[in-house]
C-alpha cells in the first residue's frame, strides 16, 4: 500500500530528511591512529568513522563516507550528463571471451581477478570495461545517424593489487567513472576527447582539487594521446615533471628524452681495451679512469657519464615466451622501473637469475658490454644520449677489462632506443623552453584515445552515409570516484582532522551544544529546526558527551561549519566556527538562523 503523502492533485510529495542527530548516528570515532594506516587521508578517514578495513585493499563505506562518496558522484554525473553523456551499468562478473578477443586476459597478468563458475566456466571481476561498451554499442547501433554517442557508468571495479596500500587510495575494490565515446571519424574523436578533458576540469575545481593535466603513456588501455589529471600530494604514487618556464607536464614514464645531435665519426681515436681488475661498479670504474690519465682524452676528469652502464633484464611477453634484454645508459644514470616497464608493455619485466648468467657465460658480471651482446643474438637497447658519433668507457665482456673510446655507429650498433632511464630535475624540457623539476601526484583522471583497437577487435561497423561500412573510433574516460574521498582528504586535513568543502561535505553545518543547560539545549532545538527548514543539512551533537569530546569530534569529521551553543546563550550569543579558516565569530542567538543560512549560501 503507498502512503506517500499527496497534493490534492494526487502529485506525490517530497519528504525532507529528517534531522541527523549524533546520538543516533551509525558513528564512532577513534582516538588514535589504526595500526595499518601510512597516509593521512588514510588515518583520518578511519579516524572519523567514514570508513572500516574489511582485507587488504577492501573497505565498507559508512553513513558519513557514504554521503561523501555520493556526493562526489552527483558531481561526476552532472557534469558528464551536462556533455550529452548517457549512463548504463554493466556486469562487474564479465565472461572471459572478449578480454581473451583483445588478449587482454593474458596482458593484465597478475592484476586481474579470475574465477569460474560451478560449469568450469572462466569470468573475471572487471577492471575497466573496453570490450563491454564496444559490444553493447556493437549491439543497438547500425547507422551513421545513431553518432556519436558517449555512454558513461559509475561502478565498483576489481584489481588484484600485488601492494594495496593507503586506505581507499589504492585498493583492490574501488569506484570509478568510466565513459567510452563512439565516433565516425578522428574529427569526432578529438570533440569528445576535449569535451571530457573540460568536463574533468570543471569536476575537479568543483571539489577543489589542486591538480595538473600531464601527458601520459596509454598501456594495456591501447591508443594514441592520452592524458593523466594528477592531484597534488606528497604521497601520490605517481611522478610527474613540469617545465616552470613552458607550461609543459608529463607523467614521468611519457617523458621523451631530447637527442641530441650525432657526432661526427671521423677522427675519433680507435677502441682501446684496458685491464681494469677489481672495476665492477661505475665507481670504481670512473676511479681507475682517472687515476690511469684517461681524462686527457676529454681534456677534464672522467664522470660516471661518460660511461655507458649496460643493464640486463629479462621480459616476459604475453605468449608466454621470455625473451633476455640488454639496456645501455649513461653510467650517471639509474633505470626507472616505471619508464621502463611502460617503454615494454604488454611484456613485463623480471629481473635475471644466476641460472641466467649461468647460461649465457658471454655475460660477465660488472664487464658486460655491447660487442658479446650483438654477437650472440642479445637485443640492445640505448638510452637516446646515446647518439651516433659519441664516445663511451664501457665493458670488455672479460673479467677486470673495460673497453675506452668505444663509439656508438661506428664500434657497434644499437637495436634501438629505450626509454629507461631515470629523468632528474634540471633535465631539459621535450619542448626546448627549459628545464624539468619533479613533483608527486596522485591518479584521479586518466583519458585516452582509443582509436581502433577495441572496434577492430570485435567489428564495430555501422552503414556510412554512402551505404558502405564505417569502422567506429572510440575514446575512454576514467575517473577514481571513491580514491576522490581520499584525494580530497589528503590535500584539504589539517592537524585537527578533516575539512570537506561545501560541495561534497556530508553535511552543510554542524550544530554542537556544548552546555547542559535545559535552556541551550532547548534553544539548540530551536536553532536546528529552523535551519533544517530552510533546507540545510544539519549534524545535530545532541549527546550527553563533555564540551571537549564534542569539539575534537567536530574538528576531526571535518564539516564546513560549526555552530557552538554553550554558555553564551544566556547572554543571546552562540559561535559559528569556520573549519576552513579557524575563524570564529559570536553572532545574535535570535538570528542565528538567518546568518548561518547566509554564510553557507553567500
Amino acid at each position: 500500500m503507498d502512503n506517500a503523502l499527496r497534493t490534492p492533485g494526487g502529485r506525490r510529495l517530497r519528504c525532507a530528511p529528517v534531522i541527523t542527530r549524533l546520538s543516533h548516528l551509525f558513528l564512532r570515532t577513534l582516538r588514535d591512529d589504526p595500526a595499518d594506516a601510512e597516509v593521512p587521508s588514510h588515518k583520518l578517514l578511519v579516524r572519523a568513522g567514514y570508513v572500516r578495513r574489511v582485507a587488504p585493499g577492501v573497505y565498507s563505506w559508512l553513513p558519513l563516507g557514504l554521503k561523501v562518496l555520493r556526493k562526489i558522484e552527483g558531481v561526476v554525473r552532472e557534469e558528464m550528463n551536462a556533455i550529452g553523456a548517457q549512463e548504463i551499468s554493466l556486469p562487474a562478473l564479465l565472461p572471459r571471451d572478449p578480454y581473451e578477443t583483445t588478449n587482454r586476459w593474458t596482458e593484465y597478468g597478475d592484476g586481474l581477478f579470475r574465477l569460474q563458475d560451478r560449469k568450469g566456466g572462466d569470468y573475471l571481476l572487471g577492471p575497466t570495461h573496453e570490450e563491454l561498451f564496444a559490444l553493447t554499442v556493437k549491439g543497438e547501433y547500425s547507422s551513421y545517424k545513431d553518432l556519436p554517442v558517449t555512454l558513461y557508468q559509475i561502478q565498483t571495479k576489481y584489481r588484484d593489487e600485488e601492494r594495496p596500500r593507503a586506505g581507499i587510495l589504492r585498493g583492490r575494490e574501488f569506484i570509478m567513472k568510466d565513459s567510452y565515446s563512439f565516433d565516425l571519424d578522428e574529427d569526432g574523436l578529438k570533440r569528445s576527447y576535449n569535451a571530457h578533458r573540460e568536463a574533468y576540469q570543471r569536476i575537479f575545481d568543483r571539489l577543489g582539487v589542486r591538480y595538473v593535466i600531464v601527458a601520459a603513456t596509454s598501456g594495456a588501455m591501447g591508443g594514441s594521446a592520452s592524458e593523466e589529471f594528477l592531484a597534488d600530494s606528497p604521497v601520490g604514487e605517481d611522478t610527474y615533471v613540469i617545465c616552470r618556464e613552458s607550461g609543459y607536464a608529463a607523467n614521468v614514464e611519457a617523458v621523451v628524452t631530447p637527442a641530441p645531435e650525432a657526432q661526427p665519426i671521423e677522427g675519433k681515436p680507435d677502441a682501446v681495451v684496458h685491464d681494469t681488475p677489481g672495476t665492477p661498479t661505475i665507481a670504481t670504474l670512473v676511479e681507475w679512469a682517472n687515476a690511469a690519465g684517461i681524462g686527457e682524452q676529454y681534456g677534464r676528469p672522467v664522470t660516471a657519464a661518460d660511461t655507458l652502464k649496460n643493464v640486463m633484464v629479462k621480459l616476459r611477453h604475453p605468449d608466454g615466451k621470455t625473451e633476455i634484454v640488454g639496456i645501455g645508459i649513461p653510467g650517471d644514470r639509474e633505470v626507472d622501473d616505471k619508464r621502463l616497464g611502460a617503454s615494454v608493455e604488454p611484456a613485463e619485466v623480471e629481473l635475471i637469475t644466476e641460472a641466467d648468467f649461468a647460461a649465457n657465460p658471454f655475460l660477465v658480471k660488472g664487464y658486460i658490454g655491447p660487442k658479446a651482446l650483438q654477437e650472440n643474438g642479445i637485443r640492445y637497447l640505448v638510452d637516446p644520449r646515446v647518439v651516433g658519433g659519441t664516445s663511451w668507457i664501457t665493458g670488455a665482456d672479460i673479467e677486470g677489462k673495460h673497453v675506452v673510446g668505444l663509439v656508438a655507429g661506428r664500434d657497434f650498433t644499437p637495436d634501438g632506443t629505450i626509454e629507461a632511464a631515470e629523468v632528474r630535475d634540471g633535465d631539459p624540457s621535450p619542448d626546448g623552453r627549459g628545464t624539468l623539476v619533479s613533483a608527486r601526484g596522485i591518479e584521479i583522471g586518466h583519458i585516452f584515445q582509443l582509436g581502433y583497437k577495441y572496434t577492430d577487435a570485435f567489428e564495430v561497423d555501422v552503414l556510412g552515409e554512402n551505404g558502405k561500412p564505417v569502422r567506429l573510433i572510440m575514446g575512454s574516460y576514467g575517473v577514481g570516484v571513491s580514491r576522490m574521498v581520499a584525494v580530497v582528504a589528503e590535500q584539504q586535513h589539517d592537524e585537527k582532522g578533516l575539512r570537506w568543502p561545501a560541495e561534497i561535505a556530508p553535511f552543510d553545518v554542524h550544530v554542537v551544544i556544548a552546555n547542559k543547560d535545559e535552556a541551550a539545549r532547548a534553544g539548540a532545538e530551536d536553532v536546528v529546526s529552523g535551519l533544517h527548514a530552510h533546507g540545510l543539512d544539519v549534524l545535530f551533537d545532541d549527546r550527553t558527551a563533555s564540551p571537549g569530546v564534542k569539539f575534537k569530534d567536530a574538528e576531526l569529521l571535518g564539516m564546513p561549519w560549526v555552530l557552538v551553543i554553550g554558555r553564551g546563550w544566556a547572554e543571546g550569543k552562540v559561535e559559528l566556527r569556520n573549519r576552513f579558516t579557524g575563524e570564529a565569530e559570536e553572532i545574535p542567538a535570535a538570528s542565528a538562523v538567518e546568518t548561518v543560512v547566509a554564510k553557507i549560501r553567500g
